[in-house]
């Protein structure tokens, strides 16, 4: 993908929240720590947000948390949700073939038609080399780079749904965060939540 441009592809889109839209390209890097810990800053090294773990007895979830540390949203295998009034978007994980990665995002007021995704991420997530798309275009609005984990993301772009999608991802490409057989043949369902309203 090129360089952004200063003029947006697209109107703002607004997933998680319009505070976390900026009106100009983005370049963000993430890096990963210990117990599946991940922050992410920008081009000048500032934190704008964090992935923690938030494990129950019975589930493996993540949080995704502001640079304060005040929760934003949880990430949870489908069907944790207390209500679906605090389903944000829906992610379902599919392996096309060995090494490629496939993952369609379904907002929650849409998550009943299978076939109209809003976002699509495609690529090799081993080889750190994916595009995310808007719905099946070929519009591409955040990569993220091969030798370093940087995210360039398009103006108008919700950048905390970015991080949320790259974190299922991450989640569901490393084998110690899956329940057993929950990414078998179909793929994995993850659910994105909203806490800000009970934060």
């Amino acid at each position: 993908m090129a360089q952004p441009s200063d003029a947006p592809l697209f109107p703002p889109f607004s997933v998680i929240g319009p505070q976390f839209i900026a009106p100009y390209p983005l370049e963000i890097t993430v890096d990963k720590y210990p117990c599946r810990h991940l922050v992410i800053t920008d081009s000048n090294h500032k934190i704008m947000l964090k992935v923690k773990p938030y494990d129950t007895t019975f589930h493996r979830q993540r949080i995704l948390l502001d640079a304060n540390d005040k929760p934003i949203a949880m990430l949870r295998e489908k069907g944790e949700s207390k209500a679906d009034s605090d389903m944000i978007f829906s992610a379902k994980t599919e392996h096309m073939i060995q090494f490629k990665t496939n993952v369609s995002m379904t907002l929650a007021n849409k998550k009943n038609y299978s076939d109209d995704c809003d976002l699509r991420l495609k690529g090799s997530w081993s080889k750190k080399n994916c595009t995310i798309y808007m719905g099946d275009s070929s519009i591409a609005i955040a990569q993220y780079a091969t030798d370093k984990f940087t995210v360039t993301i398009q103006p108008n772009m919700d950048y905390a749904c970015v991080i949320a999608l790259l974190a299922i991802v991450d989640a569901t490409e490393n084998s110690d965060e899956i329940k057993e057989g929950s990414s078998e043949v179909g793929g994995a369902v993850l659910d994105v939540c909203n806490v800000l309203a009970s934060s």
